[in-house]
């Protein structure tokens, strides 16, 4: 049984099978239990507030400058603890994260993250810390780090240029292209209150006989509308009166021809009014953006079974193949296509879904460009290549990769799934309307200089050598997402070894040096560190938000996109072997439980990492099989990529090993034990993330028949005694039975438990029942959180969910009275803040310094000066009134308190001088006096 505990909550996460229940549990009558109460005690860092009233209390962070929107999600976190994803206020500066969302977790070394990469610092691009524990610094808006992080080495030179592939899909074909768009009715989607629009330009080849295949892009969360002729932005839908919508769905034109030229119908959709929303949908607007793709390919197989319904505007309409389509995501898009893909093989519970018409197409493949992955499940039976740009300003950590590494084990593995690393890319400029010089409307390079750095960064500072322009990087996108669409859609072979780790290159894409690594397709066997290996000579680690802690060390410079799911505090679904040494010859042996089959392989495929810009790390290679005979299979060399540490360049190269020696030696490769690295280099570190059986080959890819599993959210009153019982609905759908990874988030502390499940629909439900004792006292809303990962045999769509519990009890009335208010100079002026009962929860409250109504007012060098730097943050110079000293004070009541007192230490000074006065009062969260409540007045007298 877990236990999660909250106050007035106690979540007894029963995580067991109910016979004979449907696959739905929903909510039930209430049952008598004691739930256990606890209270915090914490105190807010400069920079920061908390805002609203009542159970509207909100944690508020509000930056110095605009924030550019992107498409990584905002988090609030307290030291490595997620608290919560704020909502962005329209101003683009002001973060809002409700208390019931922050859990009970103390508000201490407060951070706001994106991607992994700092926001509250003074330039807005620093990553997250990766300091050892005890060493993590606390940096807020104002206080800009004492010096600036360690940089990594220099890069290396750039190597030789990868030979040449035998295909270039980069170079355009035969056919002249034609464009149009179309602009129909919008519609309505569940969770979003106002419509989106059905808006899309289409580009496709002239003169082309036939059917042909069809390829959607759907573009990533942008700010939505501009106001031309100035800076001017906003992400509000629809736009404001005098403001444009940004063509963002105008971005990939030249994409979209390339491949028109090749033979494909093309389409790019618009999403601004799912941008305009989304930061109210707990998926990030995932679902919303796949019902969005699947109306659209709805619509053209309408078109193909209805010609004379295709309006004149969009060319050769008719002729899309459906039964051939290419989904193409930018960023958050990314997310939405490999949604999209899902709920076409495996459908949504009807009432998130906001398209319940027949599935009338066939996806042969995904893109994924710079992907935002929330909710880490990918698809495992539809192949993808995931394009990871290098320099990512925006979702910084790379969480991409986690559309390979996801789908190890889910499913058959006959999909192959593509990293395709591009050094020197950023996160906007494979969309022309994001690339500033070529959009209508204001845009700006992600990756952003630091203008107080002692040095640019020497990687994807502009004019680095590894820096990509905007014309070098989306002429290399396209080329990638040609490539994906000639091998996945059209089947040629030839351009294979582009995407499947096997170091060809695309002369097209040239200068960019493009890296990539792959699983799945012909690859058979499997050495994975996930729980089914023993390793002697290294360690397992296993992620963490702060991967410094678990796998890279603490003296890492920059992340690894293969760890970390920044919803949890640790992920024990993400692992690798870390390899250290201080002198060559010491094995590292990763020995499965269970024998391993390399059986038809030509060689042993590893994928394997370095820290950045190190060169030269060799690695022995041997096998051995369950007879105990042993076979070295060659010397493997292993170089870093070019990194600093504002990247993530901590990323597996894939080696291979020809299996020849093995077979010489005799070895049962049908039942491998064993698989061994030795370091032949002095010192040094490695990390070792898989090793797999690898023959060249596409094999054909039919999605297996598995259960799916959506987690939901309830609500419900808290009530005034009694104690009742609710459950988390959990739904399981689909066929065939699977397992899948719960964790359960304990709301005081925000770590996770974990439990591996099997579900099936039908039966075997998962009950998460969730305890809730009534009162009296005010507190803030409940969030018990349940999240959900595939493991083996399953799908996930909604992967987190559970009970919201809400406050029904008034806050405490609010009063303010003297205690010293008149004083001589030397001692302290002070008043108490009384709460009319208790409450359940820290209550917050500011208070203000108002201009004195009469005499002199009590001036800043009146009061102690350490003080006024606390409360203030400043200790001005020259002279002012206290009033004029940015001093808007909040002021915590602890659980449980009715009291707390504000106290301001007066300075004895020799200076004759009249009375002096400072007058207080309590305000609301925009610093204005609450109306029923009068100021009152402290006076300080000369001293005797």
């Amino acid at each position: 049984m877990i236990r999660a505990r909250r106050i007035g909550v106690t979540a007894v996460a029963a995580l067991a099978a109910l016979a004979g229940t449907p696959g739905l549990a929903q909510a039930r009558q209430p049952s008598e239990t004691r739930p256990t109460t606890t209270t915090t005690d914490s105190a807010l860092p400069q920079g920061w507030q908390v805002g609203g009233e009542g159970t509207a209390r909100a944690l508020v962070w509000r930056s110095p400058t605009p924030v550019p929107l992107g498409d990584a999600r905002v988090e609030f976190r307290s030291g490595d603890r997620l608290l919560g994803v704020p909502k962005t206020e329209r101003d683009g500066r002001t973060f809002r994260l409700s208390l019931a969302d922050a859990g009970d977790a103390p508000l201490k070394d407060l951070r706001v993250l994106a991607g992994g990469r700092r926001l509250d610092t003074a330039d807005n691009s620093a990553p997250a810390d990766n300091s050892g524990p005890g060493e993590r610094r606390s940096l807020t808006a104002d206080q800009p780090p004492a010096q600036a992080p360690a940089r990594a080495p220099a890069p290396a030179p750039a190597p030789a240029p990868a030979p040449a592939n035998s295909v270039d899909p980069g170079r355009p074909g035969a056919y002249r292209t034609v464009s149009g768009e179309y602009d129909l009715a919008p519609v309505k989607l569940p969770g979003f209150a106002r419509p989106v629009e059905m808006k899309a330009v289409v580009v496709a080849p002239k003169g082309a006989t036939g059917k042909r295949p069809l390829a959607l892009f759907l573009h990533g969360r942008h700010t939505t509308c501009y106001q031309p002729g100035s800076d001017d932005f906003d992400i509000s839908w629809p736009c404001p009166a005098g403001m444009k919508s940004i063509p963002s769905y105008q971005g990939y034109l030249e994409d979209q021809k390339l491949l028109a030229s090749q033979g494909y119908v093309t389409v790019s959709i618009s999403a601004n009014g799912i941008n305009g929303q989304d930061g109210e949908a707990e998926d990030g607007g995932a679902q919303a953006r796949s019902s969005l793709v699947r109306r659209h390919l709805a619509t053209w197989a309408d078109w193909a079974a209805h010609p004379d319904h295709a309006p004149a505007s969009v060319p050769d309409a008719t002729k899309a193949d459906l039964s051939r389509v290419l989904l193409v995501g930018h960023s958050r898009g990314g997310e939405g296509v490999n949604r999209a893909a899902l709920d076409s093989l495996y459908p949504p519970p009807a009432a998130q879904d906001g398209y319940r018409g027949p599935v009338r197409w066939k996806i042969r493949g995904t893109v994924l460009v710079g992907p935002t992955i929330f909710g880490q499940n990918p698809v495992a039976d539809v192949p993808s290549a995931t394009i990871l740009p290098g320099c990512d300003g925006d979702v910084a950590d790379l969480e991409g990769e986690t559309y390979l590494d996801g789908t190890r084990g889910i499913s058959n593995g006959k999909a192959l799934h593509s990293a395709v690393y591009m050094v020197g890319a950023n996160h906007n400029f494979f969309n022309t309307e994001w690339t500033p010089g070529k959009a209508v409307a204001p845009s700006f390079d992600d990756f952003w200089e630091d203008p107080d750095a002692q040095q640019p960064d020497p990687v994807c500072s502009t004019g680095a050598p590894t820096r990509l322009t905007a014309d070098q990087q989306h002429r290399a996108g396209a080329t990638y997402i040609a490539a994906a669409a000639r091998l996945f859609v059209a089947g040629d072979d030839r351009v294979r070894p582009l995407l499947d780790g096997t170091g060809k290159r695309a002369p097209s894409a040239d200068p960019a040096r493009v890296l990539t690594h792959a699983v799945g397709a012909r690859r058979t066997g499997g050495f994975v560190p996930d729980g089914g290996v023993e390793v002697t000579g290294g360690r397992v680690c296993w992620a963490d938000p702060d991967p410094a802690r678990s796998c890279l060390g603490a003296d890492a410079t920059g992340m690894s996109p293969h760890f970390g799911w920044w919803d949890l505090e640790k992920d024990s679904g993400k692992s690798a072997v870390a390899l250290k040494w201080s002198a060559p010859g010491t094995p590292t042996t990763i020995r499965s439980l269970a024998p391993v089959s390399l059986s038809g392989a030509e060689s042993l495929a590893l994928r394997v990492f370095v820290p950045p810009n190190t060169t030269g790390t060799e690695l022995d290679v041997s096998v051995t099989d369950a007879a105990g005979r042993r076979a070295a299979l060659g010397r493997v060399t292993v170089d870093g990529l070019p990194g600093s540490d504002r990247t993530a360049s901590y990323w597996a190269r894939e080696l291979r090993v020809p299996l020849t020696a093995a077979t010489r030696a005799g070895l049962d490769l049908g039942h491998v034990k064993s698989l061994a690295l030795t370091p032949r280099s002095g010192s040094g570190q490695a990390w070792f993330m898989d090793a797999w059986g690898w023959a060249p080959g596409t094999p054909a890819v039919r999605a297996a028949a598995l259960p799916r599993v959506d987690i939901g959210r309830i609500t419900a009153k808290e009530g005034d005694s009694g104690t009742r019982t609710y459950h988390v609905p959990v739904q399981v759908s689909g066929h065939g039975s699977g397992r899948v990874r719960f964790y359960v988030v304990d709301p005081e502390t925000l770590e996770a438990t974990e439990k591996v499940v099997t579900v099936r629909p039908g039966s075997t439900p998962i009950d998460v029942p969730i305890e809730v004792k009534g009162d009296t006292r005010f507190a803030y809303d409940v969030t018990q959180d349940l999240l959900v990962k595939a493991v083996r045999g399953a799908v996930v769509g909604s992967y987190r969910g559970g009970v919201t519990v809400q406050n029904d009890d008034p806050a405490p009335k609010v009063t303010l009275a003297p205690v010293a208010d008149r004083v001589t100079e030397g001692e302290s002026l002070s008043w108490r803040i009384t709460l009319s009962e208790t409450a359940d929860v820290d209550f917050w409250q500011p208070v203000r310094v108002l201009p004195a109504t009469e005499g002199a007012e009590l001036s800043t060098k009146d009061v102690d000066p350490q003080w006024l730097l606390d409360y203030s943050g400043d200790v001005p110079d020259p002279e002012r009134p206290l009033s004029d000293a940015n001093l808007w004070v909040w002021l915590n009541v602890p659980a449980g308190t009715t009291e707390v007192d504000f106290t301001v230490p007066t300075v004895k000074d020799q200076v004759a001088e009249p009375a002096e006065s400072m007058r207080l009062a309590l305000t609301d969260d925009s610093a204005e006096p609450l109306p029923d409540r009068p100021a009152l007045t402290g006076t300080v007298m000369d001293a005797p």
